[in-house]
């Protein structure tokens, strides 16, 4: 088994195991797991708050985002919207909510619990038009030019192949669509031990790239309008830090330059691709 196939396997199995617990629980923890491996939790310190958004159901939030990335996405009525990770369906009922009756709402994700967390909240929720999908992101499960928007809530940072997934997120959208998506990224470097941990990927940390690295991915894949529409600082108490690092350790992250931070960003699809190649997603360009 090679790397990316450990992580996603990991991914898979610490999801799995969130997909069955509480947000409180999940709160409790970073990697949201029962085992409490990281004391106050660095999911509860990266997430926004939902509850004020219009589509909002609770059975849906277990705490694991790191954006409100739905409020940035400016869903019409009618629109096809898809959900990247979609966990137990906060953001797609949020989209529902914006897309309406007229709307299609997809949520994909990789875990098999979550779509079964999911779909049952769908169901109790009586939505005809919101439909999840397993799959895997860097391939999905989705015809070619399909949706008008996609969001995703602090998901990309767990996968391994980002250029993949942005390509996949070209070629799935309609010429002019856009996507507004909530991210981990980092300036500075991580300290090292802390890319050892195998829970510390499983909660957003250490799967960040650079800011300029992520941002560039998006440029290449070939979007325009790139828009940061919210840049928030992450910053990780002491009682988490201590069960990584040393009181030297932590002392020396803190004045070194490394920033962690939740970005929102926005990007548009061309409405015509000019790129003279072959058809987006395919890799030859």
């Amino acid at each position: 088994m090679n790397n990316d196939s450990r992580l996603k396997q990991l991914v898979k199995e610490k999801y799995s195991e969130i997909a069955n617990q509480s947000k409180d629980t999940n709160a409790a923890s970073c990697c949201g797991a029962t085992s409490a491996c990281c004391g106050d939790g660095v999911y509860n310190i990266m997430a926004d708050d939902y509850t004020k958004l219009d589509g909002y159901n609770p059975d849906a939030d277990l705490g694991l985002g790191c954006g409100l990335p739905t409020e940035f996405a400016k869903i019409k009525d009618g629109d096809t919207v898809i959900d990247l990770g979609s966990g137990a369906g906060n953001d797609a009922f949020v989209a529902r909510k914006l897309a309406g009756e007229k709307g299609k709402i997809i949520g994909i994700d990789f875990t098999d619990a979550m779509i079964a967390r999911a779909r049952d909240n769908a169901e109790k929720l009586g939505f005809n038009n919101v439909e999840f999908r397993q799959g895997d992101i860097e391939d999905m499960p989705v015809t070619a030019n399909k949706a008008d928007v996609i969001v995703s809530n602090c998901v990309l940072n767990l996968v391994p192949n980002k250029h993949k997934v942005f390509s996949e997120v070209y070629r799935v959208l309609k010429p002019g669509g856009h996507f507004s998506i909530s991210d981990i990224v980092l300036e500075g470097e991580l300290p090292a031990k802390w890319k050892e941990v195998a829970e510390l990927y499983a909660g957003c940390v250490s799967g960040a790239i650079q800011k300029k690295e992520y941002l560039g991915i998006i440029e290449e894949a070939g979007f325009k309008n790139i828009v940061l529409q919210k840049d928030k600082a992450i910053v990780i108490p002491d009682s988490i830090l201590a069960d990584y690092l040393s009181a030297e350790e932590i002392a020396a992250y803190k004045k070194g330059n490394t920033k962690i931070t939740s970005i929102t960003v926005y990007a548009e699809k061309p409405a015509k691709d000019d790129r003279n190649c072959c058809e987006p997603g395919s890799g030859c360009c």
